[in-house]
């Protein structure tokens, strides 16, 4: 092989990995990668963007590489004021492209509640994957919880949402 093959080549890698780079921080609107780790999250149903067969999987690392978000809110189910971190359950769905009025939101042990999807805004609930800066353990509410910010407003703090906080969370479905 010449050198001029060789520099060619290199050049076709690194254009490569610029347009792959480029796709990836474009951001929602790209193909989803497979999760590589321990799947947390599976939404399925009516959703545009897919990793497998018919679902989006997310593992720790595909979640922490949305826009996620930190708020400070007390809940019903612990003492004090709690630092939540994750994504935005609008965001989430944008990425995936999901068009549904209805989310079924399924916890591991198969409890499920249905959260319309008008809750889905910006400044709504989160997916959680941190709490006080820990990840959350089974034994505490984790690995996920959909967490609305109670206490920004007394729209928040009603027993409707309440019942919408679902914890140790394993699968979505959108439902039309």
């Amino acid at each position: 092989m010449t050198l001029a093959t060789s520099i060619r080549n290199l050049a076709r890698s690194v254009a490569s990995l610029a347009a792959a780079l480029a796709l990836t921080l474009a951001g929602p609107a790209t193909a989803l990668e497979p999760a590589e780790g321990e799947v947390l999250l599976s939404v399925t149903g009516a959703i545009t963007e897919t990793n497998a067969d018919g679902a989006a999987e997310f593992d720790l690392a595909m979640l922490e590489v949305l826009d996620t978000v930190v708020i400070e809110t007390s809940t019903i189910w612990t003492d004090g004021i709690q630092t939540f971190e994750g994504v935005e359950l609008s965001d989430l769905l944008a990425a995936l492209g999901a068009e549904g009025t209805v989310l079924r939101a399924v916890a591991l042990n198969d409890y499920a509640v249905d959260i319309p999807a008008s809750d889905a805004v910006e400044g709504g609930p989160l997916v959680a994957f941190r709490r006080n800066g820990a990840l959350m353990s089974l034994r505490e509410k984790g690995p996920l919880w959909i967490v609305y910010p109670f206490d920004s407003s007394p729209e928040f703090q009603t027993e409707q949402i309440y019942s919408r906080s679902i914890w140790q969370l394993d699968r979505i479905e959108v439902q039309r």
